[in-house]
């Protein structure tokens, strides 16, 4: 998978003072509980000086001397009541000072101590799967531990009450998600990077790093899920950082042309895709039918070369194929073939390009009188003939042709390429 450097801001506070942890009162709990509930156990300092100290950590305002502060409590108090909040504070103070490693440190002994403690667990996911997106050499262990804090981060949200985190509930299950998609898509199980990755890029729809590699997962499952992958593929191409943005579009071009076997409605998708509008259905290539029908429109029966006539008259419907066979039959027809086997009245012929290169006929070419032995061409000479078209069969492909002759003319083209055959979607 591509490297993805991602610099955004965790969109979920971490600041335990805004959730009303921020300073219990010295022998009492940190908060009382509301009206109509039971007394529910809470955070007791009972120390005086363990309480001045917390305080007056707690209460300052610049990131930095939070930090020292609450460094120096949590060592001389490091079995604090407040602990849990203690370190809740510092990992955001940390991260409000842009100290990444040192918010990760924190989060890393937060849940250690609160195994349920959402805002670390989230903190813990995100960094760890940004910074393996990024290319830290070690994103291995980064996305398998940032794959366990998710997991865990998403088993305990249900048993979570705190209304703050509540609101943001969607935010983090998305980084949840996300970090557990990644991990998945790293292991190439696509199914669970699709599993995990859609809710976490409905929940933040314009997120190149989720975005991209959901599409990635939709294209990487056999088969691959076209409508979903080049449609997630335009949207990466949509939310694509500017220096990425061509590179991904370039692919979501290639995937939607190799489904719809040509770029016709592309620009639609793509516009629609950058215009964050409902997912639109991607049209599958056309069948070798509707193929067969457009050459019919296209090309008259006497224009086409062999190739074209063998597609049509093995793919068409019966219309098409009576179209083509009523005005090529018992008309003479001279062309260029590649001899597989001989007898004297009777030759076997490669005459399409992909049957010379499978060395397989699909022309029996007739003669009324035995052909000279010196005349013979050696198996695998190319050379010209001419024949009626008599009779045909559709599988395998072999068209009789009646009153065969050698033609001495110049070393003939190469003849021309049968027609791409593409298989219908889903084949």
């Amino acid at each position: 998978m591509k490297k993805i450097l991602l610099a955004v801001v965790l969109g979920i506070a971490v600041f335990a003072e805004a959730q009303g942890a921020g300073q219990p009162a010295q022998g009492q709990p940190a908060a009382p509980p509301a009206a109509g509930q039971q007394p529910a156990a809470a955070p007791v300092i009972k120390d005086p000086a363990e309480y001045n100290a917390y305080v007056s950590a707690v209460q300052q305002t610049d990131a930095n001397a939070k930090i020292s502060g609450l460094e120096a409590f949590l060592t001389q108090y490091p079995n604090s009541v407040m602990k849990n909040q203690a370190l809740e504070i510092l990992m955001g103070a940390y991260q409000q000072a842009n100290n990444a490693k040192k918010t990760m440190e924190t989060a890393t002994k937060l849940v250690t101590a609160d195994t349920c403690n959402e805002r670390g667990l989230a903190l813990l996911a995100y960094f760890d799967r940004v910074m393996a997106q990024g290319g830290d050499p070690n994103a291995k262990q980064l996305l398998v531990d940032g794959k366990k804090y998710s997991q865990q981060g998403l088993d305990c949200l249900p048993k979570v009450t705190d209304q703050e985190l509540l609101k943001n509930k969607t935010q983090m299950e998305g980084i949840f998600h996300a970090a557990i998609g990644i991990s998945c898509l790293q292991d190439k199980d696509y199914a669970c990077a699709v599993q995990h990755l859609r809710p976490a890029v409905d929940a933040n729809p314009n997120d190149f790093s989720v975005v991209y590699p959901l599409a990635l997962a939709y294209l990487g499952q056999t088969p691959p899920d076209f409508q979903n992958g080049i449609w997630y593929a335009a949207r990466a191409a949509a939310a694509a950082p500017p220096a990425a943005a061509p590179q991904v579009e370039k692919y979501a071009r290639s995937q939607y042309m190799k489904f719809h076997a040509g770029d016709d409605g592309w620009a639609d998708v793509l516009a629609a895709a950058k215009a964050n509008g409902a997912q639109v259905p991607i049209k599958p290539a056309p069948t070798p039918a509707e193929q067969a029908h457009k050459m019919v429109q296209d090309t008259p029966p006497d224009k086409m070369d062999f190739a074209t006539w063998e597609f049509v008259l093995v793919n068409g419907s019966q219309e098409d194929r009576d179209t083509v066979w009523n005005a090529i039959k018992g008309k003479a027809v001279q062309m260029n073939g590649t001899v597989i086997s001989t007898t004297p009245t009777e030759f076997q012929i490669a005459g399409s390009s992909d049957d010379i290169d499978a060395k397989k006929a699909d022309i029996t070419l007739q003669f009324e009188d035995k052909v000279p032995v010196k005349m013979i061409p050696k198996d695998g000479a190319s050379f010209d003939f001419q024949g009626e078209p008599a009779s045909y069969t559709p599988s395998p492909f072999i068209m009789v042709m009646e009153k065969g002759r050698l033609l001495n003319t110049k070393p003939a083209a190469t003849p021309a390429k049968k027609p791409v055959h593409h298989k219908p979607a889903g084949q």
